[in-house]
This record gives structure tokens, sequence and C-alpha cells, in this order.
């Protein structure tokens, strides 16, 4: 991503979208959460791949974009495996995952601005 200014601003869309769903569901009050097998799975893989490519990256930049969006799915991997989760924990990490989606989409941003040769 770092010095690929497509990936950049595609990854901010994608986070911003992300963080306006997520403050949507707080707005209208939605903080239902799925807990079937398939969703808990789903995250389980998302956390996999994104700890790899957390890793795997050069630039600090790319590092702490993919671990924002790595908290996102943990938070979210959480919240279905805790069916015991009250309404207002639920909120409360809806909350806080609009907020990290947000940082997410700045922090891709910065991908943008970044040279190829500015690794580390």
């Amino acid at each position: 991503m770092c010095g690929t200014h497509l990936w950049g601003v595609i990854a901010a869309c994608a986070c911003a979208y992300f963080a306006r769903l997520s403050y949507s569901h707080v707005q209208t009050g939605e903080y239902d959460w799925p807990h079937d097998g398939l969703t808990i799975a789903t995250y389980a893989i998302w956390i996999l791949l994104m700890a790899g490519l957390t890793i795997e990256v050069q630039c600090w930049r790319e590092r702490t974009f993919f671990f924002l969006v790595f908290a996102n799915f943990v938070m979210g991997f959480v919240v279905a495996v805790w069916s015991r989760a009250t309404l207002n924990d639920v909120r409360n990490l809806r909350v806080a995952s609009t907020v990290v989606w947000g940082l997410a989409a700045l922090a891709s941003l910065t991908t943008v601005f970044n040279t190829p040769s500015s690794k580390a």
C-alpha cells in the first residue's frame, strides 16, 4: 500500500464505509449480533489474515492500518462469541468499532503520501 496511491484510497473508502455502517447501527439502536458458527469462523479467518498481513508488511503505515483492521475483527469476534453480552456492551463495542474504523481510514490515507523508499 505504501507508495501506491490507489490501494490507500480504496482502503480509506472501505474503512470509511464500515465506520459509517457501524455508526448507523449505534444511531438506530441496532445492537443485535449474530452468534452462529459461520460468523465466528469468518471473524477467526479474518483475524488470522490481518495478523499475517500486519506481520508481513514493511511500511509502518501499512502495519498501523492492518493492526487497526485486526483490532476491529477481534472486537467482532469477541461479540460473536460472547452470547451473554448486554445491549450496553454491544453498543460500547459498536462505538469503539466506529472509532477504530475511522482511524483505519486515516491510517490508510497516510500510505498514499508515503514514498516507496521510506520503509521501516
